[in-house]
């Protein structure tokens, strides 16, 4: 295997070589020596310092030979790496990593499978920082192929390093969506020790896995078989609802959008206000559909007077336009 390692050190070690040869056998200074060492590896043909001494003509037509095996051994490491693509992956996976050292807030992906992807499209398109972290080469080179930004890690998700290594101390959230439960639950219960105000959420294959996967610190359990059997079933049920929910939430179809605004992220002028003193339909033309009590209870469509206090939020419903416009309108009453 060639060592680009090896290449750098037999390169080191031969100047070394020439320097304490010349020193020692023609009684050079430094200054002299790395002179001329530097003219004898890279045959450039420049005159000797002094007149060599037979030992010296010896040394230097040794220097010679021995350069000439070094030399192609260090043009074959380089060759490789060209060819192979070394040179630019390693340049590629230096820049991957500085982006993702700076990343503040980031989500972390575990798995780029069906469910990893899906996460990875929307976060794209609401332009969510994000990390995918997937050990298997044949889909990393899927993403590389891809061209898309993506920043991944190349290692096992269950493994510190992996999550230390995409900042998982720094991260708000953390989606795992390998297809077995185990492993799911080995990267929640390493995410939580490493931040233990992490929003973890997790798949899950199977109902027994689901309180196991909470107890070990997942903050939300997903299984997306049960999803699935629900959404068929309200299809016979309420066909009309279903459709209508699905077609809003089909972002390629439609540009209708929800937005959760919390008590902690509003200016202080708008905290402890209720809904009829905000206007935010009037200003905005988004709708606030929900409420998320201080105790995490939901309230579906609230009154006029429900009021923004500390740890609740506001679920709204929205045209991408509107729910700009509303994210403007706080601004200005900051």
């Amino acid at each position: 295997m060639l060592s680009n390692r090896l290449a750098l050190s037999l390169i080191v070690g031969e100047f070394l070589l020439g320097i304490v040869g010349y020193i020692w056998l023609e009684s050079y200074s430094f200054r002299e020596a790395f002179y001329m060492t530097t003219i004898t590896i890279s045959t450039v043909g420049y005159g000797e310092v002094r007149p060599l001494s037979p030992a010296g003509q010896w040394f230097s037509s040794f220097l010679l030979i021995l350069n000439i095996g070094i030399f192609a051994y260090v043009l074959s490491v380089f060759s490789f790496n060209v060819i192979n693509g070394e040179i630019f992956k390693k340049m590629h996976l230096k820049l991957i990593n500085k982006k993702i050292n700076a990343l503040q807030n980031h989500v972390i992906v575990c798995g780029y499978g069906r469910y990893g992807r899906e996460v990875s499209r929307n976060f794209h398109h609401h332009r969510i920082p994000f990390v995918v972290v997937e050990h298997n080469k044949t889909v990393i080179e899927e993403i590389q192929r891809s061209g898309e930004d993506i920043l991944y890690i190349e290692d096992d998700a269950t493994h510190d390093e992996a999550l230390q290594q995409a900042g998982v101390s720094r991260a708000k959230a953390l989606i795992t969506v390998l297809p077995d439960d185990s492993e799911n639950l080995f990267i929640v219960l390493t995410a939580r020790q490493l931040n233990p105000k992490l929003n973890i959420i997790s798949r899950a294959t199977e109902a027994k896995s689901q309180r196991k996967l909470a107890l070990a610190g997942a903050n939300h359990v997903i299984m997306p078989e049960q999803i699935g059997g629900f959404y068929m079933a309200t299809l016979v049920s309420k066909p009309g609802a279903t459709e209508f929910f699905s077609f809003i939430t089909r972002e390629s179809e439609s540009d209708i959008e929800f937005e959760e605004i919390h008590y902690e992220n509003l200016p202080a002028f708008c905290r402890n206000k209720t809904i009829s003193e905000l206007h935010i339909r009037k200003e905005t033309g988004a709708n606030i559909i929900g409420f998320k009590h201080p105790d995490g209870r939901y309230e579906v469509n609230p009154g006029p007077e429900t009021t923004l206090v500390g740890h609740s939020s506001f679920i709204l419903l929205g045209t991408q336009a509107q729910l700009e416009s509303l994210k403007n309108y706080i601004k200005r009453l900051s």
